[in-house]
């Protein structure tokens, strides 16, 4: 059930939504609930929400909010999106309170990964 006045979904555009899932399925195990040829939500995530097609990508340099996943292992993440075709665009630095590193999925969008110290 939705609560009141809290963030309850998000969407990201995609270029291709296919290697979009395939991505995400394969990482982060997500699921997913297609809505014809262009839109297919996601669930599981710790957020739902949605890719739809477009030539755009969510990218910080351009201004865009930054979504960021934890993981127990930044190490054995990082090589699970390498492996799935994302690719690393700021490799893993120290911030207080933690560790993190930027990615991009396959369609360009750009994702963050920490954990604790």
């Amino acid at each position: 059930m939705p609560t009141h006045h809290s963030i309850d979904y998000v969407e990201f555009p995609c270029r291709d939504p296919e290697q979009s899932k395939r991505f995400f399925a394969e990482v982060f195990g997500w699921e997913f609930t297609d809505y014809g040829d262009d839109y297919t939500a996601f669930s599981h995530s710790g957020l739902d929400g949605g890719f739809y097609r477009a030539d755009a990508a969510s990218r910080t340099g351009t201004g865009a909010a930054l979504v960021v996943f934890y993981s127990d292992s930044l190490e054995e993440t990082q090589a699970r999106i390498n492996a799935a075709g994302g690719r690393i665009v700021r490799d893993i630095f120290e911030f207080p309170g933690g560790r993190r590193f930027h990615f991009e999925e396959p369609s360009g969008n750009e994702f963050a990964v920490w954990t604790a110290a």
